[in-house]
C-alpha cells in the first residue's frame, strides 16, 4: 500500500475506509457467485467507471494489475485443457476483478484510514486482544517495508562505490546488521513511551 495512494477529493476517496472495504468485500463475493463471463464484464466496467470518477491514472492501477496477468498466463491454459473456455473466462475475470477493485481501494485509502479501519474492527474484540496495539503493530510493519528497501539500496549503492559486486551473502550481511540496528533503535524508542510489557 505504500506509495500506492493517489491523492485526490472524489467521494471515493472521502468515502469511509470500512466502507470502502465492505464494498470490495462485496464485490468479490458477487464476482464469486456470478456464472457468466458477460455479468463479470459487467462488473470490471462498472470498476473502470468507478476508477475513472476518482480520477486515478490508468498506469498506477496496470502496475498493480498486470503481474496477475502472468499467473493467468499458466492458469488459463490449464483451465481450457482441464475443463472448457467458460470456466477459464470466469476463473480469469474473478481474480482481474479481485486485484482491480483492491487497486481501487489502495489508490484511493491512505495507509493511516486502513489502520484506524482494523483498529475498529477489532473493537469488539478487545477482551482478548488489544486493538490499539494491533493497528502499531499494522503500522511498524508497513513502515518497515521502506526502511528495509531504502537499507538494501544504500548497501548495493555503496557496494557499486567500492567497485564490487560480490556474493548475494556479501548483500545479505550489511542488510540483516543494519536492519537489526533499526529494529533495536525502534525498541528502545517504544521502551521510551512506555512499550515495554
Amino acid at each position: 500500500m505504500i506509495g500506492l495512494y493517489h491523492p485526490g477529493d472524489s467521494l471515493l476517496h472521502r468515502a469511509p475506509a470500512l466502507l470502502k472495504l465492505a464494498l470490495l468485500s462485496l464485490v468479490i463475493g458477487v464476482g464469486v457467485v456470478l456464472r457468466e463471463p458477460w455479468q463479470l464484464g459487467v462488473v470490471l466496467a462498472f470498476g473502470v467507471l468507478l476508477a475513472a470518477s476518482a480520477r486515478l491514472p490508468f498506469i498506477g492501477l496496470w502496475r498493480q494489475v498486470a503481474p496477475v496477468l502472468w499467473v493467468l498466463v499458466i492458469a488459463v491454459p490449464l483451465q481450457l485443457v482441464f475443463g472448457d473456455w467458460v470456466t477459464a473466462a470466469l476463473m480469469a475475470g474473478r481474480l482481474i476483478i479481485a486485484v482491480f477493485f483492491a487497486a481501487i481501494f489502495t489508490m484511493t485509502t491512505t495507509v493511516s484510514a486502513v489502520l484506524d479501519a482494523c483498529v475498529s474492527l477489532l473493537r469488539p474484540f478487545r477482551r482478548w486482544v488489544d486493538p490499539e496495539r494491533i493497528g502499531l503493530l499494522l503500522a511498524l510493519t508497513i513502515r518497515s517495508i521502506p526502511v528495509i528497501a531504502a537499507i538494501v539500496g544504500e548497501v548495493i549503492e555503496a557496494r557499486r562505490a567500492r567497485g564490487t559486486q560480490g556474493s548475494l551473502q556479501s548483500l545479505a550481511v550489511p542488510v540483516i546488521v543494519r536492519s537489526l540496528q533499526n529494529a533495536e533503535a525502534l525498541g528502545d524508542a517504544l521502551i521510551a513511551r512506555g512499550f515495554d510489557d
